[in-house]
């Protein structure tokens, strides 16, 4: 039987060809989404993929939701932990409200999401979970104190968790894409793109969503099991960590 998936903030962009490339795969593919409502359920219907709405800043009903994925697909062993946000500001401008959603949502969401599911896949000594970081998270970025260290944070959470899950066939990993042709990244003014952003990338060119999720099915699957721990960059070589 197929294994079980599940992509927080699936209905869009990166989660969205993330859920897409692991049903052409076989798994079998939930997503989450906390309040498009209209587009996760074009997503839905468009894919047939089930689209879960809760908010992974609430630890309860991040258990709540999961438990309902599980009555519909069976217990999760795939998690990619892609819900993010940004609340951008220079640092003297930045308000605590702004610090405490990108951190609640881009790093305890990780926690609330990851920690429901890990009694599980410790009992049946398997699992496989991607955390979606950032560029950002590895060089720093001004503007995004809240984002860069949500997203450094995210990193070393994997780092840790690597090493609890390791003895138990659980793989944890995180990618750190570059910039990506998502709806958020194409609404920047393109002659912003053009003369400031792209010529950064030493391809020349934006990502593109299907890229990430390359690099997704890769580490969830059972060649990449002696890969945990790591740290993979996806930005073009922009950034060199």
């Amino acid at each position: 039987m197929s294994r079980v998936a599940l992509i927080s903030g699936g209905t869009s962009g990166i989660g969205a060809a993330i859920a897409r490339a692991l049903q052409a795969a076989g798994y079998r593919v939930a997503v989450n989404y906390a309040f498009t409502t209209d587009r996760a359920e074009a997503f839905q219907k468009d894919t047939g993929i089930p689209a879960f709405q809760w908010d992974v800043r609430d630890y309860d009903a991040c258990v709540n939701g999961i438990a309902k994925v599980e009555e519909t697909l069976g217990p999760v062993e795939v998690l990619v932990n892609n819900a993010g946000i940004t609340r951008d500001a220079m640092f003297h401008k930045m308000s605590p409200q702004q610090w405490r959603e990108v951190i609640d949502t881009n790093l305890t969401g990780v926690f609330n999401m990851t920690h429901p599911v890990w009694p599980g896949m410790r009992d049946r000594g398997f699992g496989r979970i991607v955390n979606i970081s950032s560029i950002n998270g590895q060089k720093g970025q001004a503007g995004q104190a809240n984002y860069s260290a949500s997203k450094a944070g995210d990193i070393g959470f994997t780092k840790a968790l690597a090493q609890e899950g390791a003895s138990r066939n659980i793989t944890v990993n995180a990618i750190c894409p570059g910039y990506i042709g998502t709806e958020m990244v194409r609404a920047i003014p393109e002659k912003v793109l053009a003369e400031r952003i792209v010529p950064q990338i030493p391809v020349g060119r934006l990502g593109e969503p299907e890229e990430i999720a390359r690099c997704v099915l890769f580490l969830v699957s059972d060649e990449a099991g002696f890969i945990t721990g790591s740290t993979m960059t996806a930005n073009g070589g922009q950034y060199f960590a």
